[in-house]
This record gives structure tokens, C-alpha cells and sequence, in this order.
């Protein structure tokens, strides 16, 4: 794994044991042994390498599972059988979408009865709303109502009065006509029926002269009656209206004693029928609410994930007890060690690889980092969370992936074999050749520490040598000195 080490470290050597090989712990376990041992004729350039200078992409690697985004075990709201699955595992769903219905017949019944009664209870309050105010108004008012219907009544006869000889004497004019008509129609049978014996026009043509003559006829008859009709239905319509001032007249006495009883009935009655309303409507809604509950919706759009119960089983709303399971998007939280946390970032780039897909590369993004620490068997790591940008359609729920953080390129970094850091006394450096080619401890300012190479931040130039093996000899000597 590349850790990064940036800036001067405070306590360096626990983070070096934890990072370097095995070999590296030797050598620093032999150092202060050979400092002072004679150098021996030894082939520097096999023990020895070249600092330089190098551009270092800082990687860090982590092992991961893919999670969604969201997920949720659907259960009944209240306990009851199954009676529909709509669904399956696998099924793409929207938010609001009927996943499965539970029993709800004697629900959908109680429903159906308390929606009657709030109806019912509203109708009556909107009634009496209504006819309420209007009755206390109407009984202050009636009176002048009264009157007006009756000046309408009188303007009614006067109209009447003038009207009727006017329609009679118009009849009558009506009536000579359809009798001039009447005659012109039996001249003309007269005529045609002449020419039809003597054959100069067809029976049809007759039988049209004298179907005129019977309309003409009929015509006449029609508007003869209807001016009987008026002559006799005169009087009685005058003596309608003068019945309807009588009336108008008694609504007076009759209004005055309603205004005074329905005020005094008029608050309590409305704030009755208020607490009907409000009553019922609870119960509605309580009863709507049971109803809806026997219906399981998605409460995100997702992909159905699990089948849990079958039709005609017996479900309690418990999450061990479930329907289904939805689930929302993918991502990846993977398990970045302490040490490697200071060079990640939200927005960094991350190579993912599925153990399913291991010739296959997806990318995605840093998206969140825990702020608190998972401790597992000592090991403190946080978790990160890696949002996909490749590889929806691919990557599956519960997935292993092995994720690469790519971090900043360092450019003209002074680079050594990590193997060549050592410790000696507590501090942290390299081994290079003294004057006489034995190797000398140096100490060093260490910044990224990658798998295989270290960046030097002080203590050592470009071009410089430090050792990354010690010769077997100067184990010897300095045995033998001892």
C-alpha cells in the first residue's frame, strides 16, 4: 500500500516499523553495529544506489464492497396476510409504486362506511350554513319581499288585463286567414280533380292538392281552439293574481315570528353539526390511513433486491418479518487505514476493480470520508465512500472490489529505495559511504513513502549514494572489535 508521510515527523519511528519490510527493520537492527567498522574492499555500485530525482504519483490501495446507496426492508404497517405481490428481485420501481397489497376487505368496507357518514355530516352543516343565515335573513327581509311580489303581482294583472284582448282579437285575425286558405285549398281540389280525369295530372299530383286542402283545414281548426282556450282561461288567471297579493301579504306576520325563533336556535345548531363534521372526518381519515397502509409502496425509486414473504403468508410489521427489500444506487465503502487518510479528499479519483470483473476497470470518486473511526482487532481505519462513475449496469450489491486512490503527481522529487531507510537512536535516515566507502549513518527528512520508494525532503542530493545492502564483513569485524 503507498502511504503518504508529508512535512517533518514528530515521532517517525512507529510509523516506519509499521511501513517498511522486514529487510529494512535488519538493516536498522544492524546499523548501529557496523557505524564504526572498518570499511572492507567491497563493489560499491553492487551495495549502492543514486538518489534522483523523479516525478511520484501518490496511489493508495484499499480493498472495498459495493453498498447501495439506500436500502430498506418493507414490512405492513399493521399485521395481516398478503394477498398481492406485484413485484419481483430484480424489478426497477418508482417512488409511490404499489409493491404488494395486504388484506383490506374489512378495511375497504369501514372505509366505505365512514366516508358516508363525513358526507353525510357535511352535507347537513353545508346545508345549514346555508339555510341558516338565509332563514334570518330572509324572515328580517320577508316582509319587503312580500311587498315586492306583490307590486309584481299587480303589474302582472294590469299586464294581463291588456294582454288578453290584444292575443284575442290577434286569433281572430289568425283564423280569417285559415279560412282564406282553407277556401283557396278546396278551389284547387275542385280544379285538380278535373284535370285528373281528364288525365293531364297524375293521381300523385292530386293526392298533394288535396293533402294541402287537409292541412289548411287542420290549421284552421288549431287556431279556433286556441282562441277558446284563451276566452276561458282569462278570468281564471285574473283570479290567480289576486290570490297570490293575499298570500304575499300573510308571508309578513309569518316571517317576523320565524326571525325571532331561529335566532335563538341558530348557534347551537351550527356548532353541533361543526363536531359531527369534525367526528367524521377523523374517522375518515383514520380509515383511509388503514387502508392505505394495506398497500406497500416504494418509498424511493430502486431495485427490488429480495422476496422475503409469498403470497397468502401472515406478516407482522417487523424488520424480521419483511416483504421485500428495495435498494437505491450503488456505491463503494472501502476501508482506508489512518495512516493513509491524510491524502484523500472528496472529489478524488479512484480506480475500481471487482473481483467479478478482474480484466475490467471502473472509475469513480471520492464522495465521503467517515469522520469517525472503525477499530477492528487494533486496526483503526475509516471508511470512505466511493461514488461510481463507470460501471453501473456491470457492478452488483455486495460485490468485493479492490479500489486505487489516485492522488497528486509530485514532480523533481528527490527519491531512494524505500529499503534504504533505517533508524538509528530514534531518528530516521539513510546509510551512505564515509571517506573510506563504509557505509554512515545520515539522517533524513522523509516525505511520501510509497511501496518501493521514499521521498527525501532534506538530507541527501541528487546524485548522492546510499546503501541498500551491508556488507557480510562488516558484521565480521565488528564482531571481532566487540
Amino acid at each position: 500500500m503507498e502511504v503518504p508521510v508529508i512535512g517533518k515527523l514528530n515521532s517517525p519511528l512507529p510509523l516506519i516499523l509499521a511501513l517498511m519490510a522486514g529487510g529494512i527493520i535488519m538493516v536498522g537492527g544492524v546499523t548501529y553495529k557496523i557505524v564504526e567498522t572498518p570499511t572492507a574492499e567491497v563493489e560499491l555500485k553492487d551495495l549502492t544506489v543514486s538518489v534522483k530525482r523523479e516525478t511520484l504519483t501518490v496511489e493508495i490501495e484499499a480493498s472495498g464492497t459495493l453498498e447501495p446507496i439506500e436500502s430498506v426492508n418493507l414490512s405492513p404497517k399493521n399485521p395481516g396476510r398478503l394477498i398481492k405481490l406485484l413485484v419481483k428481485p430484480g424489478m426497477s420501481v418508482k417512488q409511490g409504486q404499489v409493491l404488494a397489497v395486504m388484506e383490506n376487505t374489512e378495511v375497504q368496507a369501514q372505509g366505505k362506511q365512514a366516508q358516508a357518514h363525513f358526507q353525510k355530516a357535511v352535507a347537513e352543516l353545508e346545508a345549514a350554513k346555508i339555510t341558516i343565515p338565509s332563514e334570518i335573513n330572509q324572515a328580517q327581509t320577508r316582509l319587503i319581499q312580500a311587498e315586492a311580489q306583490l307590486e309584481e303581482t299587480q303589474a302582472s294583472l294590469a299586464k294581463a288585463q291588456q294582454r288578453i284582448p290584444k292575443d284575442i282579437e290577434q286569433i281572430k285575425a289568425q283564423i280569417l286567414a285559415a279560412r282564406s286558405r282553407t277556401q283557396l285549398a278546396a278551389s284547387r281540389v275542385k280544379r285538380n280533380e278535373e284535370l285528373m280525369k281528364a288525365g293531364a295530372i297524375t293521381h300523385d299530383s292530386f293526392d298533394e292538392v288535396i293533402s294541402e286542402y287537409h292541412n289548411a283545414e287542420a290549421n284552421l281548426l288549431e287556431i279556433t281552439q286556441r282562441l277558446e282556450q284563451i276566452q276561458n282561461t282569462a278570468n281564471p288567471e285574473i283570479s290567480q293574481l289576486q290570490q297570490d297579493i293575499i298570500r304575499s301579504q300573510a308571508a309578513v306576520s309569518e316571517a317576523k315570528i320565524a326571525f325571532e325563533e331561529r335566532k335563538r336556535t341558530a348557534q347551537a345548531e351550527t356548532s353541533r353539526l361543526e363536531a359531527s363534521v369534525t367526528a367524521a372526518k377523523a374517522e375518515l381519515e383514520r380509515r383511509m390511513i388503514q387502508f392505505q397502509d394495506t398497500a406497500i409502496r416504494a418509498p424511493f425509486d430502486g431495485i427490488i433486491t429480495q422476496k422475503y414473504a409469498n403470497i397468502g403468508a401472515f406478516v407482522t410489521p417487523s424488520t424480521s418479518n419483511s416483504i421485500l427489500g428495495l435498494a437505491r444506487g450503488l456505491e463503494v465503502v472501502a476501508k482506508v487505514p489512518e495512516m493513509d487518510l491524510g491524502m484523500l479528499e472528496v472529489g478524488q479519483p479512484v480506480k475500481i476493480v471487482a473481483d467479478a470483473y478482474p480484466d475490467k476497470m471502473f472509475q469513480g470518486k471520492v464522495i465521503g470520508i467517515a469522520p469517525e473511526a472503525i477499530i477492528d482487532r487494533n486496526v483503526t481505519s475509516f471508511e470512505v465512500t466511493i461514488g461510481l462513475v463507470t460501471g453501473r449496469n456491470e457492478l452488483k450489491s455486495k460485490m468485493n472490489v479492490d479500489v486505487t486512490f489516485l492522488g497528486k503527481q509530485l514532480s523533481n522529487a528527490l527519491v531512494v529505495p524505500t529499503i534504504a531507510i533505517v533508524t538509528h537512536e530514534g531518528k530516521i535516515g539513510v546509510m551512505v559511504p564515509n571517506q573510506d566507502n563504509d557505509p554512515e549513518f545520515k539522517p533524513v527528512t522523509i516525505g511520501i513513502v510509497l511501496d518501493e520508494k521514499t521521498e527525501i525532503l532534506s538530507g541527501l542530493n541528487s546524485g548522492d549514494r546510499v546503501f541498500i545492502d551491508i556488507p557480510s564483513d562488516k558484521n565480521d569485524k565488528k564482531s571481532q572489535s566487540s
